[in-house]
């Protein structure tokens, strides 16, 4: 009877935490899943053709689909692991990253989110310039050397080395000349 308190609190405490990162797990999941429809919903709701707005929804929805048969999966490994079965807890995280990249492909490969992902990078690129713009008058104000002015310095030495080039050539041409003479 000894043998078995030890072997029953054993299981006790790896069916405890087991059970604690199963429940870690789901609520990482269904926060997850929170996130994407909430970002999802934005895109969608952003979209203006109609044609966008359904391939959004599909996409959503093969993303949902998926989630779910993550989730059967997850409920089947656990019975599994119930009656006995050794199961590795890095397969539940398998399955969980498994999902995510399955669904956020479902979701990437709508014309809705190519018209977000194209309106974002406009919109980056546009601050990219302003920023950009008023770093070099920052730097004109204060006196300093722009990239602009560094370009400028040398493009003018490239133009400069190249004349001095001809010069050194014609000058050759004119020692091989007098020497010719003498």
């Amino acid at each position: 009877m000894t043998d078995s308190q030890p072997q029953m609190q054993d299981w006790n405490a790896f069916a405890e935490q087991w059970n604690e990162q199963f429940l870690d797990a789901l609520e990482e999941n269904m926060e997850a899943q929170a996130k994407f429809v909430e970002s999802w919903s934005e895109t969608v709701g952003e979209a203006s053709d109609e044609t966008e707005i359904s391939d959004g929804l599909e996409g959503y929805a093969r993303a949902y689909e998926t989630w779910m048969n993550a989730s059967q999966q997850m409920v089947d490994r656990m019975n599994d692991q119930l009656e006995g079965e050794d199961v590795d807890l890095e397969e539940f995280r398998d399955i969980w990253l498994n999902t995510s990249n399955e669904a956020f492909k479902d979701v990437m490969s709508t014309t809705a989110f190519a018209k977000m992902t194209g309106e974002s990078v406009g919109d980056v690129l546009e601050l990219q310039q302003q920023a950009d713009e008023a770093s070099q008058e920052t730097l004109r104000t204060l006196g300093f050397a722009t990239g602009d002015d560094v370009v400028e310095v040398g493009d003018r030495l490239v133009e400069l080395e190249r004349r001095q080039h001809a010069v050194e050539q014609k000058l050759d041409r004119v020692l091989e000349h007098l020497e010719d003479e003498q």
